[in-house]
């Protein structure tokens, strides 16, 4: 973060919560105050490969799967390859040991890092000495980032961008422990991460102060809410979606519409196509009619239940411009002189607009019921499917990395580490859950299955993600 900018916070802080909580919103959210990063930071290509290592919040979160959906929808041609690669509880020092047999072996050709909420501890700050054990966390933090850095300067083919980690929310008012001032330690590992990223050219991406900045904004009016769950550690599902939102604004992409389609009736001409392709357009008193192919499809954004937040994805879109900046698919219809029109789509009723609504602009995004976006919902569903099977494999590599390494036993995958492991699962709540995928998973045979069904979702995602030409009427109904 330039000086000045800290400067500017730290005073603003002094003076009111309020104004500070405004200052985030308007700087770092929307304002991108990390414009430097922009050109580091550009969109997937295709063929891309990318890596998004992490602890538990990329291990068991959905971020990366939120912004493969976008590139699958968004960009229907442009084939890419996206890499769950978080490990729960993990620290910059295990990433670094973890390098070749979880990161380069995967032939990455863009690698996200993320790391501090782990690195800066926990029960350390309710000690005398906290001040002291977070100063100590962090320098350890660092100089493993410092091996970590080496190891990817040598690795030449890939683009490196750093995320600084989510927060860790002290201020929500839920039962949950706090520790003070540990999201102040991690915002300092968050600095040596800029620093770095920017000595070497790389990206950066800070996740902690935007989504600090939502969360003081919410408690306002409600003191429980916040992204970061009920251990004030794991975004829930709309948190991810936020994640997901800062990822892409940085990657440059806010504004790239679905499509943008502007008509004059009253001319029966076409004043814009953007991203899309109109034709056959035929005006009538009562009726427009035109055929429409979209070169994309509308984001999915997921309204379900998630059953162990009772949150939903869709909770975000009042907390972020997600649908105005990332996913507008806009109709603006002007000139016509009727009261109420209806709206079909390949003869399927999508929903009934007045004359001034339609001239004003609909976000065809936005209507779950178009044919267009329930292709965009099955997609969904498929990358779900996927993105299991792969925390399936994650919860392998956690017992591989976070327990065997420690035994000397990493990778033997026999019955002497089997045994071993579930005598220690019996009292340890960490080993037991991901334990059950483990069993299954440390047969090849059963991790190569796993893989060649992903490969069999990805390919059907992208044999049926392609826009399709619709036949659009407007009918006067009144």
């Amino acid at each position: 973060m330039p000086a000045q900018l800290k400067i500017v916070i730290q005073n603003t802080f002094n003076q009111t919560k309020i104004n500070m909580k405004a200052l985030y919103l308007s700087a770092v959210l929307f304002g991108c105050c990390f414009a430097s990063f922009a050109q580091q930071i550009r969109p997937f290509h295709e063929g891309d490969r990318i890596v998004f290592e992490g602890n538990s919040i990329t291990h068991g979160g959905y971020y990366h799967a939120d912004v493969w959906l976008y590139y699958m929808t968004h960009f229907p041609g442009r084939r890419i390859q996206i890499f769950n690669c978080g490990i729960g509880g993990d620290v910059a020092e295990g990433m670094y040991k973890r390098l070749d047999s979880d990161i380069f072996n995967r032939k990455p050709s863009v690698i996200f890092l993320m790391f501090g909420m782990n690195d800066a501890g926990y029960f350390e700050f309710l000690k005398p000495d906290a001040e002291q054990l977070a100063e100590r966390n962090i320098q350890r933090s660092h100089q493993y980032y410092l091996l970590m850095e080496k190891r990817l300067k040598a690795y030449s083919s890939a683009r490196k961008i750093l995320m600084a980690s989510s927060p860790f929310d002290e201020t929500a008012k839920i039962p949950s422990k706090v520790f003070p001032k540990k999201n102040a330690a991690m915002l300092k590992i968050a600095d040596f991460q800029e620093a770095a990223a920017r000595k070497n050219g790389w990206g950066f991406i800070d996740l902690n102060r935007p989504m600090t900045a939502i969360n003081l904004r919410e408690q306002q009016l409600d003191s429980s809410f916040t992204l970061q769950g009920g251990d004030r550690i794991h975004p829930e599902v709309n948190g991810h979606l936020i994640i997901a939102y800062l990822i892409l604004k940085q990657q440059g992409l806010a504004g790239q519409d679905v499509a943008d389609i502007a008509i004059d009736a009253e001319r029966q001409k076409v004043d814009k196509a953007v991203n899309c392709t109109l034709s056959g357009l035929a005006v009538s008193s009562n009726t427009v009619r035109f055929d429409y192919l979209a070169n994309a499809l509308p984001f999915p954004v997921d309204t379900a239940l998630d059953s162990r937040s009772l949150k939903r994805q869709s909770d975000a879109l009042r907390l972020i411009p997600f649908m105005k900046e990332f996913n507008n698919e806009n109709l603006v219809v002007k000139g016509l002189r009727g009261n109420k029109y209806q709206l079909n789509m390949n003869g399927q009723k999508i929903g009934v607009w007045s004359g001034g609504e339609l001239a004003a602009g609909i976000n065809l995004a936005g209507q779950t019921n178009t044919p267009e976006y329930q292709q965009s919902l099955a997609i969904m569903e498929l990358n779900k499917e996927r993105d299991g099977i792969e925390k399936r494999l994650r919860d392998y590599y956690y017992i591989e990395y976070m327990y065997f390494r420690n035994k000397g036993m990493i990778f033997q995958d026999d019955a002497a580490g089997v045994d071993s492991l579930k005598a220690d699962a019996a009292h340890n709540i960490y080993f037991a859950g991901p334990m059950l995928n483990y069993l299954k998973a440390r047969f090849k045979s059963i991790r190569e299955a796993w893989e060649a069904e992903m490969k069999v979702l990805v390919d059907k995602i992208y044999s049926m993600n392609k826009p399709r030409k619709y036949k659009v009427e407007l009918i006067l109904i009144e």
